[in-house]
């Protein structure tokens, strides 16, 4: 079973969607886990998430550990599924709770309503790292993770 978690080849691919992903979520990592590019780091995104969101305490921390230690996952590739799982999940929860009613398109032109309040973001960019983070989770990390060399280590 650990070997499983482990397991994955030379896949070039998948460490191009692996690292490209990390470095996509590192800043959203740490908007959600400190004060860097603007976030309102744990203790805000927390109050956010319990508060304002309605989601169990439990269930905010574990998002905010999977976008605030994901990224870190993928990059190097150390527990590949695990962290692709972590993201996968607050992606789908995401396009639930916040950006279904919203349509498909992101809002690259900041549209208003009628009430002068931001429209809010689609869910294409969602489905996309949703799609990616599948793809870890089936093929593993791929060329150059740490999960390769310890599954090496392991035969």
């Amino acid at each position: 079973m650990l070997k499983k978690l482990f397991q994955t080849n030379d896949d070039v691919a998948m460490m191009v969607l692996r690292v490209l992903l990390g470095l996509v979520f590192f800043p959203h990592g740490m908007q959600k886990l400190t004060t860097m590019f603007g976030g309102y780091g744990f203790e805000g995104t927390m109050g956010f998430f319990t508060g304002k969101m309605g989601i169990p305490a439990i269930f905010a921390f574990l998002a905010i550990m999977a976008e605030g230690l994901g990224w870190a996952g993928l990059i190097t590739g150390l527990f590949t599924r695990i962290a692709a799982f972590g993201i996968t999940v607050n992606m789908i929860v995401a396009v639930y709770m916040i950006h279904w009613h919203n349509g498909f398109f992101m809002n690259w032109y900041g549209a208003m309503t009628s009430e002068g309040k931001p429209l809010g973001e689609g869910f294409e960019f969602h489905l996309l790292v949703i799609a990616i983070g599948t793809a870890l989770m089936i093929r593993g990390g791929g060329k150059w993770s740490v999960d390769k060399a310890i599954a090496d280590g392991m035969k």
